[in-house]
Order: C-alpha cells, then structure tokens, then sequence
C-alpha cells in the first residue's frame, strides 16, 4: 500500500520547539498560564469546595453557551456538560492556554481535577442511558500508563465502577514523540526553544527538564448506564480511595436507541465471529464478506466485541453493526516480521480499501460500529489506521474510532466518498485525511476531539484534491497542528464548522503551500465557519498565529480564495494570519484572498498579522474586543519606504475595533507599515450574541 504519511512528508519531519516545558509535577497539579480569555460565557454551577445535588444543567457547545455557534458544527445525538460548570468538591482547573498543561488541553480551556474521595456531579439536561467521560489521569512512572477505577452513580444509585486509562495518552519529547518520560532529547541536532539552540551544537549541551514536552493528556470513555433516566437526574462521577487522581473535562450524555436488527444479511455469527472477543474473528468476518457478494447480501454484524488485529479489505460489499455502542471491532497492534512494502512495521484493526495502484475499491458501505484500536506511539509509515486505502463511490456513516493512528486515511486517486455521522476521538495523528487526487467527496455531520495532528485535511501530495467538500462538522482540542487543514487543491469547500481549542503549531483553519502539496488552483471557499478559542503559539516562531492563517512555504498562494460569513471567537492571538517563512519570504506571495462579512469578537493582538508580500481585500468585516492594533503589517520585512509589501484593500463596511481604535484605520491604508514582532497580549472577555 502507499505510504501513510501524517502531517510531516515522508523524510522531512516537521520542525518542532516549544515554549518553556512543565515539570511532571506542574502538569499533573494543571499549572498553566493565562493564555487569555475565559473559558466559557457560562457561570460554574460549583467549584473546588461546594457541595450540593441538582444545579441547573449547563449545557454547552465547544464550551460555549449553544446560542453562540448555532448552526455550525456537527448535529450529535449527544449533549455536552463541562466539568467546571458542574457542581464538585474538587479543584477547578485553569483557564490556561499554555501547551504542555492540563487546561490547554481541556475543552474550554478548563477541567476539574479530583483527589480519591472527590467528585464532580451533572444534571443530566435530557433523558439519557449513556454517558461519555473525558478524563486524564497520570502517566506510570516510567511511561506506558497506567489504569485506576472511576465510580458512577445515579440519583445515588446504579453504582457502576469504569476502569480508566492512561495507556493511550502521555506522549514525550520532539516529533514524532516518545513513550518514555525519562527519554534524553530524541532529535539533539533540531533547533528548540527552551534554549533557543541547537543542542548538539553548543558546549556543554543545556540540559532540559524531564519529561520534556508531555502532551496528549486525555482519554474518552463510554458507558451505557443499564436502563433510561430523565432530565434532572444526577450522574455524579467520584474517585475512590487509592485510586489516582483524576481530572474530569466533560460529560457527554444521550438517549442510545436500541440495537439494530438485519435478518436478512449475511450475519457474522454463522461464519465463526466470536461475540466475546476471545479468539480473533478476522477470517470469520472475511468469510462472511466472500459470501455476501456472491448471494448480493449486506453483511450483518450483531452486538458484541469482535477481536480483529489486521486489515479486512473491503471492495463491492456493504458492513453493518448494530450501532457502535454495541457492535465493536477491537484488536491489539501487531508487530510486523519485516517491514511491508508500505514501510509499516505494524498492523492493527481496521478496513481497508484495495490500494489505488490495485484499482481501489469501490461500493463499499461500512456502518454502524465501533473501531478501537491499540496505537500507542507515532510511527508514521505504519499502515494502523481505523479506515484506509482507496474506496470510490462509496459511504462510511455511524462509526466510532478510538485509538487508531488516523481515524480514516485515504490515498487517492479516488472519488465520490461520503463521510457522514461519524465520533472520532483519541487518535495519535489525523482525524481524517484526504491525499493525494481524492476528488468530488464529502466529510459532513462528523465530531472529531483530541487528535494528535490535522483533525481534517485535504492533502494534495503529487495529485490534486478537487472538489471536495468539508461542511457542518465540529473539531475539538486537537493538540497537535490545525483543526481543518488545506494544502494545495482545487475548488475545495470548508463550509459550516466548529473547530474549537487547539492546542500548539498549528490553529482551527489553515491554508498552506507545504509538504510537498501541489498549488492551490481554481477557486477555494471558507464559508460560514466558526473558530473558538483558537490563534495559538507558533513554537517554532515564537509568534502568534490567526485563527485562520495561510501559510506560503514552498509556492506561492494565489487562487481564488473566499473567506466569508465566519465568525472568529476569542482568539487568543490573531484572528487573520498571512505569512511566509523568513528564508522564502522575497520568493512567495499571498493574492486573491477575499474576507468578506467576517466578525471577530475577541483577540489577544491582531484582527489581521500580515507576514508576506500580496495582499487581501475586506467587505463588511466587524471586529471588536481587539486587543493590540488592528492590523499588524510587517509584509516581508524588506520596509521599503514605499510601504509594506502586503497590500490592505478596503472595500467598505469594516467596523468596529478595540483598545487601539478602529480596526481597520484610514491612516493603515493601504499598506502602512505597523510592524510589531510580538505585540502584547490583552485577554479579551468571553465572546457573547452579537
């Protein structure tokens, strides 16, 4: 199979640094800074020392009051319920936005943190027989992670115990990230910010604070409770004595309908699946394809746990669970005897497409089930992702995927993919990703948290991605790169998202000329997206990034690009960011990008940081609570006397501003040089209804 290559060409790792590390000690205890703003516009129902039952729900949306994002992101059948909002006798944690913490990493910006004896209690806002928990607890001492029990409880009652973990959380160290805490600096020979050097180069070497760079705290696990409650129930969560301490992020809580039955199918059972997961069903499940296709049946999966640790190559058949509460394909990584011929030195559960090169697969329709997989560590060559290879004219609707690599990786070329309705959490890389020629498919209606890298990306590696459209799906707290994620394409659409909290050197929207990616062509549109809490840190720059930001690395950047009816929420730098690497900063340019009917509540600098040469136009973009001057212009830093490189065109209807003044003033117009390299931060409120 092609090379499964996440967020980093094959060869050429992308360059990783950081801010100051936190000690293990300082993680563990969430001592984050203030990386500006609140974590939600919602009053806490409790706090470290309240007690009480039965506070009013506070339901949110990317942490957010839902009136808010309203009609952006994903439909899920679930609600979402943050931890600070609810009523504990533990230690309410952040808000913070510094890489390396416990709050960083928290929807909002914020969790609760509980000692054995303390808990965290919700009211449960609509009926519900399930629950999802994301929650962190400490890595084992020397890596690998470690388990311990979390008590759940009813109105007082159903006392049930889940056995958290931490086996699949806590990665180390530079890119592409170690188990080990103890671990020396993998790569000494990269450039780091904590000494700003290169290690190896400098006499005597700095010595750098262990762990170094922990991340990828959090974990989800779900529950289905034994029978229905109603709204105004309590479900509250206690750590018990002995266990570890426990920080609570959120509770997702829904009506899970019953399973779905198909008696006419070709049902797994009676080709040997084993329900319980002890023996491996692979072969079993093969068998039951085979014969689906010669007698044109479905194949039908009943509820259980289905033990499966390799591919099943899926062309011309259609899989369905019943449910993916119910129906769960589990298998543990597998140790390869040689390298494949992709370069993986792994294998694991997942259904595959036939490779492009074999013709790809085609009407393939998988729902209905859940995907856990058991990746541990970054291995970028390794094929161990939760849906791969080449699938044309094909559906995938109703999965979980937990703990893959990348929860859906497809290499192209290959066309006509419908992604819809589909949880993806807890992955070490990607979400989903596109590359190489996937044209004329959809990614829609889909919930995506803690990946380790894009959440979504189309990326055109060699061929083109066209036509393709991401709309309507929500992204939370990826803790590595960008929410959605373009490089190079043609006449591609990211339309109606909620991306929300991401972590560090990356942001909720990106636009780039890197990885080797072909030149963006045609026409891009950014319509109608919303970013929360996004326009993180550029380890790498020390800088602030936007919200949305475009990045011409290796080729210029001028397609039409439109960027219309967004709304960019509390950003923590920038809102608009357009830049080029220093050392190509006279080579490319930026031009025919177009913001239009934009609002921006919030920044902690900048409504725009202009970092390139070209230029943008702007119609009816409003702004307020900015805190720094409302366009920060350095162009490409050559500061002819002429003005700055990066042409600011008015185009009327752009109001509003900050502590400065009007965001986009006269005496800016057009390409007044207001260069500061690192303006100050100002913490701007929570946003609010406009």
């Amino acid at each position: 199979m092609s090379r499964s290559i996440t967020g980093a060409a094959a060869g050429r790792p992308r360059r990783r640094a950081a801010v100051a590390v936190a000690t293990l000690t300082a993680v563990a205890a969430g001592l984050g800074v203030l990386g500006g703003g609140t974590a939600a516009a919602l009053p806490r129902a409790g706090s470290a020392g309240t007690t009480g039952h039965g506070a009013a729900p506070a339901v949110t949306r990317a942490g957010l009051d839902p009136a808010l994002v309203a009609g952006r992101g994903a439909d899920v059948p679930f609600v979402e319920q943050e931890a600070e909002h609810a009523v504990t006798d533990g230690t309410v944690i952040g808000p913070g936005r510094d890489a390396y913490t416990l709050p960083a990493e928290a929807s909002g910006r914020s969790a609760v943190t509980l000692k054995p004896g303390q808990y965290v209690e919700f009211t449960l806002p609509a009926a519900a027989n399930a629950i999802n928990v994301r929650y962190s607890i400490p890595d084992a001492p020397a890596g690998g992670g470690l388990t311990s029990p979390l008590d759940v409880t009813v109105d007082g009652k159903n006392h049930r115990t889940m056995t958290l973990t931490s086996q699949y959380a806590w990665l180390y160290n530079l890119y592409p990230f170690s188990n080990d805490p103890t671990a020396d600096l993998t790569h000494p020979d990269w450039w780091v910010t904590e000494c700003g050097c290169v290690p190896n180069a400098t006499t005597p070497t700095p010595v750098f604070a262990k762990p170094f760079r922990p991340n990828h705290f959090y974990d989800e696990q779900r529950l289905l409770l034994g029978r229905s409650y109603r709204a105004g129930d309590t479900v509250r969560l206690t750590v018990p004595a002995g266990a570890a301490t426990t920080t609570v992020d959120l509770l997702d809580s829904q009506l899970v309908a019953p399973p779905k039955v198909d008696l006419v199918a070709a049902n797994v059972l009676a080709f040997g699946a084993d329900p319980t997961g002890r023996r491996d069903s692979a072969d079993a499940v093969d068998r039951a394809i085979a014969f689906a296709r010669r007698a044109h049946l479905k194949v039908y999966v009943p509820p259980g746990t289905y033990q499966v640790s390799r591919h099943i190559v899926v062309d011309h058949v259609t899989i369905e669970g019943a449910g993916s509460w119910y129906t769960v394909f589990k298998g543990h990584q597998v140790d390869l005897a040689a390298p494949a011929a992709d370069g993986s030195v792994h294998t694991g559960v997942g259904f595959y497409g036939k490779d492009a090169s074999a013709g790809g697969s085609s009407d393939v329709h998988l729902s209905g089930f859940a995907i856990e997989g058991d990746v541990r560590e970054r291995v970028d060559t390794d094929q161990v992702n939760g849906i791969g290879g080449a699938l044309s004219d094909s559906t995938i609707d109703g999965l979980y995927l937990q703990h893959t690599k990348v929860g859906m990786w497809f290499d192209g070329p290959m066309s006509n993919l419908r992604i819809t309705g589909n949880v993806i959490v807890d992955q070490i890389a990607d979400g989903i990703n596109f590359h190489t020629g996937v044209t004329d498919s959809l990614v829609s209606n889909n919930f995506l948290r803690n990946t380790g890298d894009d959440a979504l990306a189309m990326w055109s590696e060699k061929t083109e991605d066209a036509r393709d459209t991401f709309d309507h799906n929500t992204v939370q707290t990826p803790v590595l790169a960008n929410g959605i994620a373009l490089y190079g394409g043609t006449d591609n659409t990211v339309s109606g998202n909620l991306i929300a909290d991401p972590i560090r050197e990356g942001s909720a929207l990106q636009v780039g000329s890197r990885f080797g990616s072909e030149a963006f062509t045609g026409h891009v549109w950014i319509t109608d997206n919303t970013t929360v809490r996004a326009g993180t840190y550029e380890l790498n720059w020390n800088i602030g990034l936007g919200a949305i930001w475009f990045y011409a690395l290796e080729k210029n950047i001028d397609a039409d690009i439109q960027v219309t009816g967004d709304d960019f929420l509390d950003s923590t730098y920038n809102a608009i960011m357009l830049v080029s690497d220093f050392p190509v900063k006279d080579l490319y340019s930026i031009t025919g990008v177009h913001f239009k009917d934009i609002r921006v509540d919030g920044t902690g600098t900048s409504v725009l940081s202009a970092r390139s040469k070209g230029g943008a136009t702007f119609e009816n973009v409003d702004a307020r609570n900015v805190g720094a001057v409302g366009i920060n212009n350095c162009g490409s830093f050559n500061f002819p006397a002429t003005g700055s490189e990066f042409t600011v065109t008015d185009l009327g209807g752009n109001d509003g501003g900050g502590t400065t003044g009007p965001w986009l003033a006269p005496w800016e117009l057009p390409n007044t040089i207001t260069c500061a390299d690192r303006p100050a931060v100002v913490a701007p409120p929570a946003p609010t209804g406009w």
